[in-house]
């Protein structure tokens, strides 16, 4: 390995170092809370040190926001080989999901927190919003071939699309909340809340198939 190679591999091991100690801190003790000072406490590096990589703990926050974001959308985009349409749209759902259960601290902050939204909105929002757009993009696709399939006929595609997205996300922000454990004591109080969460699921499943 060169010199040079070595430096670079230094420079991004440094930054998943701090994005991985932000993350930490931020879903533990929130965003206001944290100080660069903590997440360079978190590394063991001095807080000057993190500023070589970022300007401020918002550009942290939007870099997280972004890093999730490719990971939820790589999940996904292996699903767009399925060729019934119906079927990748509960596959996707199912890898929403997926992504909020395995990976909550990258989930709470694209999904539940304000501060990445804020960030777009100061920064002009369209230019620092692509991986994001790929991702819903994937689900607008989606609908619309369920349209052709015979699916949800006459329906405004992108009406739809907010709405299958609302509703998957509202299980998984009640899941990482705590509230569906709270449900599923009182519902089904024999059930696993995983059981739970995917009786849930099915639910909304057949809901849509009665769309068509």
């Amino acid at each position: 390995m060169s010199v040079q190679e070595k430096k670079l591999k230094h420079k991004e091991d440094s930054r998943s170092k701090i994005l991985a100690a932000a993350k930490k801190l931020f879903v533990e003790e929130g965003i206001e809370a944290t100080s660069i000072r903590k997440i360079a406490k978190e590394v063991d590096i001095s807080p000057t040190t993190i500023y070589l990589y970022y300007k401020d703990k918002r550009d942290i926050v939007y870099a997280l926001h972004l890093e999730g974001c490719s990971l939820l959308r790589t999940r996904m985009e292996v699903l767009m080989h399925v060729d019934h349409a119906f079927e990748r749209l509960k596959a996707i759902g199912k890898a929403y999901l997926s992504f909020a259960v395995t990976e909550p601290g990258y989930y709470e902050l694209m999904f539940m927190m304000k501060e990445p939204m804020q960030f777009l909105d100061d920064h002009g929002g369209e230019d620092y919003w692509e991986e994001g757009d790929r991702v819903f993009e994937m689900l607008i696709a989606t609908i619309k071939d369920c349209q052709q399939e015979g699916f949800f006929k006459g329906m405004d595609v992108q009406t739809l699309s907010l709405q299958a997205w609302s509703t998957v996300h509202g299980m998984a922000s009640l899941f990482l909340s705590g509230h569906l454990k709270q449900l599923n004591n009182l519902l089904f109080s024999e059930a696993l809340e995983a059981e739970f969460l995917e009786r849930t699921f099915q639910l909304y499943v057949s809901m849509l198939e009665r769309i068509k």
